[in-house]
């Protein structure tokens, strides 16, 4: 690995704040963001970067290359699941096994977003088009989740609603946000994107800082407790992610030559949901435990994509 590309992303001030953020929960600070303010930011982080997607969009011709892209999306969505979930059943029931294997075949916008910045920083251009794979991919490994759970299902009797967990997945608060500004960002003309400007491209590093702080004080919290869970979760959350990340980033590179899109398909591979799949599990799986897959998600995955998995898959994309 290029040691200045490391050394570049964990000196980069939004991952500082998310260290900060870790350090305040074990020095026992009472350091924290208000719920509604850092809801708000999520939405605005969203709105951002699909509103920004939807431009880049826009000004791109639908070739061969954007429709491999999308199609190669739903696979990894659909197919990440289904063979993770027979690794997680060695350990864990039907109901968490499910739970998690849904969580990580689908993705975290949050990493998305931080990879973006990511690759502003080292000054690489990626397409527009990455957004609308990363909406897609939300919901497709929910439904197989949920399907796993129905067909492994010792208890028969147990009715998994599949259209209503569709609907929750689809109707998601962060999946249709993406969806949307993507569709308002196609539609909108150059001149009426620079009108709101500064409020999609100018205060976004500092808001992704701040909610980089939130989510160091959330992970910091549930880390904790989470360990004492014992060590397969836990590797399971960095080695899983790592190999996903590490395959993507060399076969996309079959049907896009970008380093940038590359770059992102692998970490849409290697990062796991904390938001739409939890969401989306309270309905659908009731009895699968929360304080599972979601410190799996949030605490180990996540902090590990935006520290050392990035540099990792750059290198990886950079290499083939």
């Amino acid at each position: 690995m290029d040691l200045t590309l490391l050394l570049d992303n964990l000196t980069n001030p939004a991952l500082l704040f998310f260290f900060l953020g870790i350090i305040a929960v074990q020095v026992k600070s009472d350091l924290e963001i208000p719920p509604n303010s850092a809801k708000f930011i999520s939405l605005y982080l969203m709105f951002s970067i699909g509103f920004k997607g939807g431009m880049e969009l826009s000004h791109s011709e639908l070739d061969l290359e954007i429709i491999w892209s999308l199609l190669f999306g739903v696979f990894l969505a659909l197919f990440v699941p289904i063979y993770t979930y027979f690794i997680l059943r060695r350990k864990f029931s039907v109901e968490n096994s499910g739970a998690i294997a849904a969580a990580y075949g689908s993705v975290s916008a949050v990493t998305f977003v931080t990879a973006v910045s990511f690759l502003e920083l080292e000054q690489i251009d990626f397409g527009g088009h990455m957004v609308a794979v990363m909406a897609l991919m939300e919901a497709p490994s929910i439904i197989i989740g949920v399907l796993l759970m129905a067909y492994f299902q010792k208890d028969k009797k147990t009715n998994l609603k599949l259209g209503n967990v569709l609907h929750h997945s689809l109707t998601n608060g962060s999946v249709l946000l993406i969806m949307g500004s993507l569709v308002i960002g196609f539609l909108a003309s150059d001149q009426q994107a620079r009108g709101i400007e500064p409020f999609t491209t100018d205060i976004f590093k500092g808001f992704l800082a701040v909610f980089l702080l939130d989510m160091g004080i959330t992970s910091g919290k549930k880390l904790a407790d989470f360990l004492k869970k014992g060590w397969f979760a836990f590797f399971f959350a960095i080695i899983i992610p790592l190999i996903n990340g590490g395959i993507v980033a060399i076969v996309s590179g079959i049907f896009t030559e970008s380093v940038g899109n590359r770059f992102l398909f692998a970490i849409l591979a290697g990062s796991a949901s904390y938001i739409a799949v939890p969401a989306a599990m309270r309905l659908a799986a009731p009895k699968a435990n929360p304080s599972l897959y979601l410190p799996m998600a949030l605490a180990i995955t996540f902090p590990f994509n935006i520290t050392l998995g990035m540099p990792l898959y750059l290198c990886i994309v950079q290499a083939f």
